[in-house]
């Protein structure tokens, strides 16, 4: 008797157009805990019926379409320059030898 890892689910859940956040870390084979971080910076979208929170079959696709894909080429913008040391802020006294922040 052969075993199939590549096999759908005997539950039917590959039929499924909408996904729970569990069955689409059984999809990804990562923990949910993973898909929720994903949903979370925004790598994933999920469907929002009611309260319950679901991820489309496509959404899984165009997610793992994104990781085989080279990251896009960022041009470098004519007339700017890059920074220089000397473009650093400078350290107050008062800082502790900390560079000032915003906060």
């Amino acid at each position: 008797m052969r075993i199939d890892d590549d096999r759908p689910p005997a539950d039917g859940s590959s039929d499924r157009l909408l996904l729970t956040t569990e069955e689409a870390a059984d999809v990804l084979r990562v923990g949910r805990t993973t898909v929720y971080a994903l949903i979370k910076v925004g790598q994933l979208r999920p469907v929002h019926i009611g309260r319950s929170c679901r991820i489309s079959r496509a959404e899984l696709e165009r997610y793992v379409s994104r990781l085989d894909a080279p990251p896009p080429a960022v041009p470098e913008r004519p007339g700017r320059r890059r920074p220089t040391p000397v473009d650093k802020p400078a350290l107050s006294p008062s800082s502790g030898g900390h560079p000032s922040v915003g906060c």
